[in-house]
């Protein structure tokens, strides 16, 4: 159970949902007007956290971890769309238990304590959880049955200082596949010259006299005949093989390539004003 002597350990903690999955982060608790107790719990989700959504924390858990919440992530990011202006309108809470089936409740309810500004008009009775009050109160209106000052984010039973909170701006990356890159590997064909030299024998009919050296065969045979005498011609052929040969190592790689990117995002921040000293309007 959370009470309000842990509200302000509740602020900025993790939301988790009944089945552990991360919600988002704590904003702001709003309290029962009759009760004083913890009612919900504004809970900023999505990727920068600039939603903030109702979340009933009646029967939450503080754990190390964070804040349990006895709803699913998927009902949370469903939760009618309700301004965090500081303070339920009975219809609102009205819409917030229908959606969540709780029954009934008091969080923001006008009618149960109303008081009267310098022009007359009724107002609602202090802000839940957020540090605000409605215009026209005056300081002894501010001060609840519980006796204390309003109700600040920074804790049930502030003193006469308000908190100011403004947004920062968080960037982080997350990785995603962008593309492939594959090696295909195919066979492509090309012509290749080259010259080879390549010899060959030819007939050249060689003329000598008779002399006392070759006389002897000159005169070996008949002094009249027919006669043959064959010479073998040979010559060289171009012979062309092929063989397949390794000639590299081709694989792939990766490198990481660091890039400038800017992210523009609005961010929101509270802003007071002092109003009633020395007649002078000042903006802090």
């Amino acid at each position: 159970m959370i009470g309000t002597e842990t509200i302000s350990r509740v602020i900025g903690q993790d939301v988790y949902d009944t089945e552990g999955q991360k919600i988002g982060s704590a904003s702001e608790v709003y309290l029962d007007d009759e009760t004083g107790q913890p009612e919900w719990v504004t809970v900023r989700t999505g990727l920068f956290g600039t939603k903030e959504s109702f979340v009933p924390i009646r029967d939450a858990d503080l754990t190390d971890d964070g804040l349990r919440v006895p709803v699913s992530k998927d009902r949370v990011k469903d939760a009618p769309k309700i301004d965090t202006d500081g303070h339920l309108s009975p219809q609102e809470e009205e819409e917030l238990y229908r959606y969540y089936g709780l029954g009934t409740g008091t969080t923001g309810r006008t009618e149960t304590t109303t008081t009267t500004d310098t022009t007359g008009m009724a107002g609602t009775a202090g802000m839940a959880g957020t540090g605000r009050t409605d215009a026209g109160y005056t300081d002894t209106e501010r001060t609840d049955a519980r006796g204390t000052v309003g109700h600040d984010t920074s804790g049930p039973t502030t003193d006469n200082a308000m908190t100011r909170s403004e947004e920062r701006l968080e960037v982080g990356t997350r990785s995603e596949e962008v593309g492939r890159a594959r090696l295909r590997k195919y066979v492509v064909s090309e012509n290749v010259t080259e010259t080879v030299p390549v010899s060959h024998e030819e007939v050249r009919v060689e003329r000598e006299p008779i002399t006392d050296a070759n006389a002897g065969n000159a005169m070996d045979g008949p002094a009249i005949s027919e006669e043959e005498h064959e010479v073998t011609l040979r010559a060289e052929k171009p012979v062309v093989s092929k063989e397949a040969t390794p000639v590299e190592r081709v694989r792939l790689d990766k490198e990481t390539v660091t890039d400038n990117v800017q992210v523009d995002e609005t961010l929101r921040k509270e802003e007071i004003e002092v109003d009633g000293a020395d007649d002078t309007n000042r903006r802090m």
